[in-house]
């Protein structure tokens, strides 16, 4: 365990915005989270687990202590049929990917190039091009903060949704990820139906050719947070009732939507918010992309009221329009727990 002397946040979350923390610290073991929750200086101090930030806004500054997970190691076994990985939750995401498919264990091509550590793939059920987390996911480790008791959580015991799961939930205050387990089949197919991959073809293509296809989408749609401050997609992509998207698209034909199941649809946020003609809108020195409405962009030193403002205007714009209220996928944390959106302009 490390404490650093210096306080900013700026360097840990991908957004960059200039707020700062009581305490920052480093943990590299289970052990060191739960000495931490368990050291009597920081009882009664609020804390944060983090990753690589990369889907988090802090609304303020943090007035307790964020825990830095740098819990790394990867191990690899096989049976039969698939490819067993045990990979610590500080591990970076996109490393993880690159590394599988270049050893000849392809599953994750579809998710490369998202932001963040292994570790925060499982809260997020993080998907991209017809495949999310819980498709490849085979356990959570975790260990009780509070106990120091460690848990393993199948994917069903997981409860994976839409950008969604137990670790949002029951688990959320309680428990720290500390490596997730993923089963890779030795039986692959690939996943290519979704947008831009229909291009190849499903018999022929190599997981290196969608890993080098999404990387290059992504890069050519989404803005380098190392350049533009960002937390990727802000908005999730709303699901809505079959009766409510046959009703839009009676009046916008074109309009992206996905059925799902229970008579449900899903619908583009970024489509949605690109209607409203937003992207470059700014307020201060926050900015909606000018090539993806979907993200929001700290283009010129924003401070957290420029972003926060943004936001909501994106939101009122989609509300006037759609009639559908969009919801952030990006955390906002405020100066001692988790909040939202609505939360902040109550």
């Amino acid at each position: 365990m490390k404490v650093l002397q210096d306080r900013s946040l700026a360097p840990f979350h991908t957004f960059g915005l200039d707020v700062k923390a009581r305490e920052i610290v480093i943990a590299e073991t289970a052990q060191d989270l739960v000495s931490i929750w368990q050291d009597e200086r920081y009882q009664e101090m609020p804390k944060l687990i983090l990753g690589q930030g990369s889907n988090m806004l802090f609304c303020e500054d943090f007035a307790g202590i964020v825990v830095l997970n740098r819990i790394i190691g990867i191990e690899v076994t096989e049976t039969a049929d698939a490819f067993l990985l045990h990979v610590g939750a500080g591990e970076d995401w996109h490393q993880l990917v690159t590394q599988t498919v270049e050893q000849g264990m392809p599953g994750l091509e579809n998710l490369a190039l998202i932001p963040g550590c292994v570790g925060s793939s499982p809260i997020q059920n993080i998907g991209a091009y017809g495949v999310e987390l819980k498709d490849v996911c085979a356990y959570v480790d975790t260990v009780e903060l509070a106990s120091g008791e460690q848990s393993r959580f199948t994917a069903e015991q997981c409860q994976f949704g839409y950008r969604d799961s137990i670790f949002k939930h029951a688990l959320k205050d309680t428990h720290a990820i500390t490596a997730v387990g993923f089963r890779l089949t030795k039986a692959w197919r690939p996943v290519v139906s979704y947008g831009p991959l229909a291009q190849f073809e499903q018999e022929t293509v190599s997981a290196k050719e969608i890993l080098e296809a999404v990387c290059a989408i992504r890069q050519s749609k989404l803005p380098d947070p190392n350049v533009l401050g960002n937390a990727g997609s802000f908005f999730k992509n709303p699901v809505v009732e079959s009766h409510v998207a046959k009703h839009l698209l009676a009046q916008y034909p074109s309009m992206p939507h996905y059925p799902q199941s229970n008579d449900l649809e899903k619908l583009a946020a970024g489509w949605l918010i690109d209607q409203c003609q937003l992207k470059g809108h700014q307020i201060g020195g926050a900015r909606v992309h000018d090539q993806q409405a979907l993200v929001l962009v700290n283009y010129h030193n924003a401070q957290v009221e420029d972003v926060l403002h943004l936001a909501q205007f994106v939101v009122d714009s989609v509300q006037a329009k759609f009639g559908i209220e969009l919801e952030h996928e990006v955390r906002f944390m405020a100066g001692t727990k988790e909040t939202t959106l609505a939360e902040v302009y109550q």
